[in-house]
């Protein structure tokens, strides 16, 4: 939305007692706005001590739903929540490498249960799978984004992920069959046309 200069110096000409007032109205409306601010102005920690910390909480968050892994909707459904909370995350710290280091985390995680994961049925994992196919392409998405100084580090995830990945076979064949090329688990191998690549490949019909 744009404001018109005449609703910027009605703004302007609020006292500082309405304009505390209407800020701190505001803030009770968005709980994530008031969030970033306080991380802005005040809040002690640094971006890197808000990584540390959320790494930290998708080690365990994911280890204590692995045990609700026989229940594939329930267990999804607490990965999303985790990865919910990535997001926040990255909105209020403006994180750019943790969105991509903290998303490959969850998913190295993940897959740290792939004994039990194989003796699931194929058409119970599916969706999870999907779902990690999906958060491998966007990461590579982001990568080619990222300054290439941090390209070093996130490999280390990626390399990590791409061993985990080629011990479970049925993983294996579905990212194949959506066209995830394993040599792109190199920051400098992703093709500078990345996203036109998992757009066409989208408009395919993979990647659901």
């Amino acid at each position: 939305m744009e404001y018109s200069k005449e609703f910027k110096a009605a703004l302007s000409a609020f006292s500082s007692i309405e304009k505390e007032r209407l800020i701190f109205r505001l803030l009770k409306k968005d709980k994530l706005l008031s969030k970033k601010l306080y991380f802005e102005l005040i809040d002690q920690e640094t971006t890197d001590d808000k990584r540390d910390a959320m790494e930290e909480n998708v080690r365990e968050k994911v280890l204590l739903a692995s045990k609700y892994i026989g229940n594939q909707k329930y267990f999804l459904g607490i990965i999303r929540k985790i990865s919910a909370e990535i997001t926040e995350h990255v909105k209020i710290t403006t994180d750019k490498f943790g969105e991509v280091s903290l998303n490959l985390l969850l998913i190295d995680k993940i897959l740290d249960n792939n004994e039990d994961l194989s003796r699931q049925r194929f058409d119970n994992v599916y969706k999870l799978y999907i779902y990690i196919i999906n958060k491998i392409f966007r990461a590579l998405l982001l990568i080619k984004k990222l300054d290439e100084d941090y390209w070093m580090e996130i490999d280390e995830h990626l390399q990590s992920l791409e061993t985990k990945i080629n011990k479970n076979h049925y993983l294996q064949k579905l990212c194949i069959n959506n066209h995830l090329d394993f040599k792109w688990l190199r920051s400098e191998n992703i093709p500078e046309n990345i996203d036109q690549i998992v757009k066409e490949i989208k408009n395919q019909g993979f990647l659901r």
